[in-house]
């Protein structure tokens, strides 16, 4: 382990914001701060959270949740992981009040209030609040296909238009239409009939 880890006592204090030092006892603690470098990618950190970070270079995984059995390398991404389960969401927005799990997830979701949007594709220059839906929007332009039918083999470019297709395979129709009662698999078809009988002539 030491081979790894360098001790750096002389911290700068200049890289410190004026926002985070207000009084001269936290720039005193600061000063008495002793901070370690990472052997392997040069970060640092402080004692307790460079051992944490060690880990992601070594690849073990100490910390195992009891439901799942899934391990991993950090404590606070077993929380995590342990929030799925429990469906705990201890972060709430103070905008409109929707809870979320995990704190990341709340800073994604304050975007819809900010109309934030910092990831733009390259292509078309198109703008938006969340880098998962930058990532949907480029395959209209590579016509990437990672989502495959495990039983005709058919691709599709979004999740959620396998877990249409699924149906196909399910005989899943989770549409009902009120007026003739046909089932349809899927809403856009169940739009499409209403459109149907409110567009056609009354009956005399």
């Amino acid at each position: 382990m030491e081979t790894y880890i360098k001790m750096n006592e002389t911290h700068v204090i200049s890289d410190l914001s004026v926002e985070t030092v207000d009084t001269d006892e936290n720039v005193e603690n600061e000063k008495n701060k002793k901070y370690f470098t990472c052997g392997i990618c040069g970060k640092k950190f402080c004692q307790k959270q460079l051992l944490n970070h060690f880990h992601i270079h070594t690849k073990e995984k100490p910390y195992s949740c009891a439901i799942c059995k899934k391990d991993f390398s950090q404590k606070i991404h077993l929380n995590k992981d342990l929030r799925t389960h429990t469906n705990e969401k201890p972060y709430s927005c103070d905008v409109c009040g929707k809870r979320f799990s995990h704190s990341g997830n709340l800073a994604k979701h304050y975007r819809v209030h900010t109309g934030e949007k910092p990831f733009s594709c390259d292509v078309c220059n198109k703008d938006f609040s969340q880098k998962i839906h930058l990532n949907k929007h480029l395959r209209t332009h590579t016509n990437e296909k990672p989502y495959s039918c495990d039983v005709w083999g058919k691709t599709f470019s979004h999740s959620g238009n396998l877990d249409k297709h699924y149906r196909v395979h399910t005989h899943g129709k989770p549409y009902s239409c009120d007026i003739c009662h046909k089932n349809f698999s899927q809403k856009s078809n169940l739009i499409m009939m209403s459109l149907n009988y409110s567009l056609a002539p009354a009956s005399i």
